[in-house]
């Protein structure tokens, strides 16, 4: 059609003209900036602090519960011992002790070292209380009851505990890792000189308690719309701003941009080793899907054998656009080249280990704005999330099937009034009239992760005190278990005992299609044998299944593991693709934990297939993991 060519020709010169011109006005602004002595703070100019962060902690409390007061580096937690006695604990991280002191007595009760620390048990029934398990002597150990003033201080003792294990753990790899996202639409002017509260988690909604706000995260993750600076202007502010917050010269691992979207990661120099297999993505999805005004940019990697995948996006705005937005949802999560390249015929949400998905996502609320307004300042969250539109298109199977999203107990981040967060301006006044822009949740971070794997949110919130743009910032923070990259003792099939086997005893898998094509099934792993790709036709036989029912089927198959080792395999994953004999495309893909295999007995499963971002069916089965005799 000459017509349609002539249509996307003048949109391709509108991209080119754009693109230029967005380079021109961001010159333009970077020397605004240097006059007006507005200059990004670089590195090297970053104030050190005094001493290193999270030295020493102090709760104080009764012995029986505790609370705390925060200094800059020395907080104070008080707790309850007891029924009436009032004790401080304090946490060493970096000597690895943990001090009981009666409250009025300068001089410790006990010290506890790390290592005779053997339990934490955090109570269900009351939130704020926590028991303490520990060896006094090589023959007995004790157990002590501590109530904190709120649950949010019991958080904060409990993740110092933990991080003064792993500091002093004799692991050669961590296995468990703690990741910050960030989001912020920032509506274009340079950001305030300080970003302390956004990446400390402070703010509204569950954040970071004060004595574990300066906690540095082992890897940061930060997402942005609407960025006017230049690539490595912002990538340096960040790293000057950690430097400046946390004492460590974080390491860029990749930055991905399209247009005024940008996504940073940035990892402790420590880790910087672990990372490997970096893949960087985007994709437009603006008009004509052409334009990078709206669109996503992606970042993957692996550390050291878990697999990580982030997608920041900026999708269409105006509250009667949801099934746009949902449309650029598909087309990113069909669009984005991300992960290892011979899973690129898996769904993107089964490629990683750990995705997180985030953005100005600019899903509005269905609500009159005086309602809104209502709801918000008697703080009736769930009300409002009951017209949330990503919340009901989730429901509807719509967008992000199966993904997780933390409780949201802050406003609306949009649309506020630049230069304070006082009040929402839900007006706005365009060429074409007057538009509607109702108080809304737009920015938000998701994630999905693998089945049988750690993963556990910490905070979700928005800052309230960067006022710049007229979207707040918003934070998550991650407690997210990780695998090492196993070396065996012994190589491959050096014993004839060395092998593990994997069958399948059963399977059924019924596929939503009008496709009368025979099916067979492709399995994929890392912890598989040769090229790691296993394609089977059903019934064991190298002719296709000829089941009576056309998309089920009943295979006997055996899959090798390169490693008969329970530990590695207990960590390893199953992705199977359900694939036509003719055409060898997938119907479905799926993903089985290999941790909930492992038995004598042959195990049950059941489980989703998905392919492009929507359900496309179900498998069920039994399948068994036979060991070596000399490893059962």
């Amino acid at each position: 059609d000459p017509d349609l060519e002539l249509l996307l020709s003048k949109i391709s010169t509108v991209n080119h003209l754009l693109s230029s011109l967005e380079k021109k006005v961001l010159r333009s602004l970077q020397e605004t900036v240097s006059k007006h002595n507005l200059a990004l703070p670089s590195v090297a100019a970053a104030p050190q602090p005094a001493t290193k962060p999270l030295a020493v902690q102090s709760f104080e409390s009764s012995q029986h519960g505790v609370g705390a007061d925060p200094c800059e580096h020395v907080p104070v937690l008080q707790v309850k011992v007891g029924k009436s006695q009032r004790a401080v604990l304090t946490v060493d991280v970096e000597s690895g002790t943990v001090a009981i002191t009666k409250k009025g007595s300068g001089t410790p009760e006990e010290i506890i070292p790390q290592d005779k620390i053997l339990q934490l048990i955090k109570y269900q029934s009351v939130q704020s209380k926590v028991r303490l398990v520990y060896d006094r002597d090589q023959h007995k150990s004790l157990s002590r009851d501590f109530v904190f003033p709120s649950a949010r201080k019991r958080e904060a003792f409990c993740q110092l505990l933990q991080l003064m294990k792993i500091q002093h753990s004799n692991l050669d790899e961590p296995d468990l890792i703690s990741v910050y996202v960030g989001t912020w639409n920032m509506g274009s002017p340079p950001p305030p000189r300080s970003l302390a509260s956004w990446l400390t988690s402070r703010g509204l909604g569950r954040t970071q308690d004060e004595t574990t706000a300066c906690i540095p995260h082992d890897i940061y993750v930060i997402g942005t719309q609407e960025n006017s600076l230049g690539d490595r202007e912002w990538v340096e502010f960040l790293r000057a701003s950690l430097k400046t917050l946390m004492a460590i010269d974080y390491r860029v691992v990749a930055l991905q941009c399209l247009w005024s979207i940008k996504m940073v990661v940035l990892v402790k120099p420590e880790h910087e080793r672990r990372i490997s297999h970096v893949n960087t993505s985007s994709v437009k999805t603006g008009i004509a899907n052409t334009l990078g005004n709206k669109g996503a940019v992606g970042i993957s990697f692996l550390f050291n054998g878990t697999s990580f995948g982030f997608v920041n996006c900026h999708l269409a705005s105006g509250s009667e656009k949801t099934h746009r937005r949902n449309q650029n949802y598909s087309d990113i999560l069909r669009s984005l080249v991300l992960g290892d390249k011979r899973l690129s015929a898996f769904d993107l949400t089964l490629r990683f280990t750990h995705l997180f998905w985030f953005g100005d996502l600019n899903y509005r609320l269905n609500m009159d704005v005086q309602n809104i307004l209502a709801h918000v300042t008697k703080r009736e969250f769930e009300a409002l999330l009951a017209v949330d539109q990503l919340t009901l298109e989730r429901e509807k199977n719509k967008v992000f099937l199966r993904f997780s999203e933390g409780d949201i107990s802050f406003p609306p981040t949009y649309r506020y009034e630049r230069g304070s967060r006082d009040n929402y301006i839900w007006q706005k006044f365009k060429t074409t009239g007057m538009r509607i822009n109702v108080p809304s949740w737009c920015d938000r971070i998701l994630w999905k992760s693998h089945p049988e794997t750690h993963l556990v949110c910490n905070s979700y919130g928005c800052t309230d005190d960067i006022v710049t743009s007229d979207h707040s910032p918003v934070f998550a923070t991650f407690e997210v278990g990780v695998t090492s990259q196993f070396v065996p003792k012994k190589a491959p099939g050096s014993s004839p005992e060395s092998l593990a086997c994997i069958e399948w005893e059963s399977i059924e898998v019924i596929v939503k299609t009008a496709s009368r094509s025979k099916c067979y099934i492709e399995f994929h792993s890392y912890c598989l044998e040769g090229e790691r790709w296993g394609c089977h036709h059903p019934q064991g036989r190298s002719d296709p299944c000829t089941s009576p029912l056309p998309n089920t089927c009943s295979p006997h198959a055996q899959l090798h593991p390169i490693l008969p080792d329970l530990e590695y395999l207990g960590d390893q994953h199953l992705l199977l693709s359900i694939k036509g004999v003719e055409s060898c495309e997938s119907y479905g893909e799926c993903c089985i934990a290999m941790r909930s295999m492992m038995g004598s007995m042959a195990q049950q499963f059941e489980t989703f297939l998905f392919h492009r971002g929507e359900e496309t069916g179900s498998m069920r089965g039994w399948m068994k993991a036979a060991w070596p005799s000399s490893l059962r």
